[in-house]
């Protein structure tokens, strides 16, 4: 004879009247939690709905709605004449869920997930810092800046009547007439050598690194890396299953005589050339023209990453360092995260002629293609003019900002953290005095609302120094001397109690 549920389901249910989620939902979620945790065994018989409806305080209709619901799923199986009952039908040993679901959680804690050994190598990465608008957030723009209402009449304008080829997924490469764009753009200001039909459109600068490991690395590759550097771009590498060789990096940028040693055989290197990240030296010539040498010679890839080269305070932006090349190794990419903002999520990649066909099948493997419209929006804000107006005015408030932030950090943290001034981008360094580890600043620093990246984040191993990378464009100048002063107090509350 089966099992009654009676007084036993009663026990089990707890319904929410004040909560968004209806009442027939809430009483079937929690019937199923009881047969899948084995309170409710196979077989057992259940209330009818009138009396379940009674007990419960609920209506008929409620009670009926969550039953059929179950019935639906298999859960419950209904008799003609006799009820309905937990089916007997399911598997004699249910993938017991705890009845408790906090217990739960904990439980699949301490067991941990089965992951893929690059599930497990991407789960214990770094500790990665939290983006965040917080002043001194390194690389954020200036939001408050932002031609709004631009950008508002022409996205409005897009929408108005929009072409059906906006709304499909559009050409795995990205939008021709936004491709065209940022070639006339990247021949100009960064006399970058190509044509739209070498451009292609993603998601960001990781899309981009990403699109070219899938095309050009196969398993136990080797890339160099700069140390210190990105530490997501060493946690991509290692995802496509290369090896990561980390070069050290002096005041000339990359050593490639290091890298040489260290690895001669590597398959690409990714580098910053025009502003390494974070040290934000500039690689010098005889360093380019030695890595390009060394890529031609093995027939290795450069990746260009040219993250934030728009913001240099005296003279022209320099030149990339995929105008110099003359052998097609380089791969040059861009973003418009930090001239823009970052929930724009475009960035771009140029690659080779020769590399176009390979490097489209793998956007389309990947994810088809770049959300079309910001992409239409973007192109048409660069053919106004409005992008090259917006860059030469965001480069005169970053240097007014960071002038600021020199003179106030000379005051309120003298002794504390040297700061050093930077001729472009949009960060600077802060080294710690003796006796400071940059972790223990970082934290208190976030106790005061002051989001800062550590030094030591960015080494593969302990930092020479301990120190801060602060950026200083998110910060308005009136508010400078108020966040940096209670910055400087708070490290002066470290070396009290070391």
């Amino acid at each position: 004879m089966p099992k009654h549920a009676g007084g036993a389901l009663l026990g089990i249910l707890d319904l929410d009247r004040s909560s968004r989620l209806p009442l027939f939902r809430q009483l079937d979620n929690q019937i199923r939690q009881a047969i899948l945790s084995g309170r409710l065994p196979l077989g057992t018989r259940l209330p009818s709905s009138r009396v379940l409806a009674r007990d419960v305080g609920v209506s008929r209709l409620t009670v009926v709605n969550a039953f059929q619901q179950l019935i639906a799923e298999g859960f419950l199986e209904a008799k003609r004449g006799a009820g309905s009952f937990v089916a007997s039908g399911l598997p004699g040993s249910l993938p017991l869920i705890p009845a408790d679901p906090g217990d739960g959680a904990q439980a699949v804690g301490r067991r941990g997930p089965r992951l893929s050994r690059r599930g497990k190598s991407l789960a214990a990465g770094a500790d990665r810092p939290t983006p965040g608008t917080s002043p001194f957030s390194p690389n954020q723009p200036a939001y408050e800046e932002f031609p709004f209402s631009k950008w508002s009449r022409l996205w409005s304008r897009c929408w108005r009547r929009p072409a059906m080829d906006m709304l499909n997924y559009g050409d795995p490469l990205g939008y021709e007439p936004l491709r065209r764009e940022v070639a006339l753009y990247l021949a100009d200001a960064r006399g970058v050598r190509c044509d739209a039909s070498q451009v292609i459109i993603v998601s960001g600068a990781q899309k981009a690194i990403g699109l070219a490991a899938m095309v050009l690395l196969d398993p136990e590759d080797t890339v160099w890396v700069e140390d210190p550097g990105y530490v997501t771009m060493r946690e991509l590498i290692h995802a496509y299953g290369a090896r990561v060789a980390a070069v050290p990096v002096d005041q000339d940028g990359l050593d490639v005589e290091a890298g040489i040693a260290m690895a001669p055989g590597a398959r690409m290197v990714v580098v910053t050339p025009s502003r390494q990240y974070p040290l934000g030296v500039l690689m010098s010539l005889p360093r380019r023209l030695e890595l390009l040498e060394w890529a031609q010679t093995n027939r290795a890839w450069v990746i260009e990453d040219d993250y934030d080269s728009e913001f240099r305070f005296a003279g022209r932006p320099l030149a990339s360092m995929q105008s110099l090349d003359t052998a097609g190794r380089v791969i040059y990419i861009g973003t418009f995260s930090k001239v823009l903002f970052p929930s724009l999520r475009i960035g771009y990649l140029v690659v080779p002629p020769d590399l176009v066909d390979a490097t489209r099948m793998a956007c389309q493997v990947i994810d088809k293609a770049a959300s079309t419209i910001p992409q239409v929006v973007l192109a048409e804000f660069m053919a106004e003019g409005h992008f090259t107006t917006h860059i030469r005015r965001m480069r005169s408030i970053y240097r007014e900002r960071h002038d600021a932030f020199i003179d106030a950090s000379h005051r309120y943290l003298a002794g504390l953290l040297d700061v050093r001034a930077a001729d472009s981008g949009m960060n600077v360094i802060g080294w710690l005095a003796d006796g400071i580890n940059d972790l223990d600043a970082q934290g208190r620093a976030r106790v005061d609302g002051i989001v800062t990246n550590r030094m030591s984040y960015y080494y593969c191993d302990a930092p020479p120094r301990s120190g801060l990378h602060l950026g200083f464009c998110n910060t308005p100048p009136a508010e400078m001397s108020r966040h940096l002063q209670k910055l400087g107090e708070g490290l002066e509350s470290l070396t009290v109690r070391a």
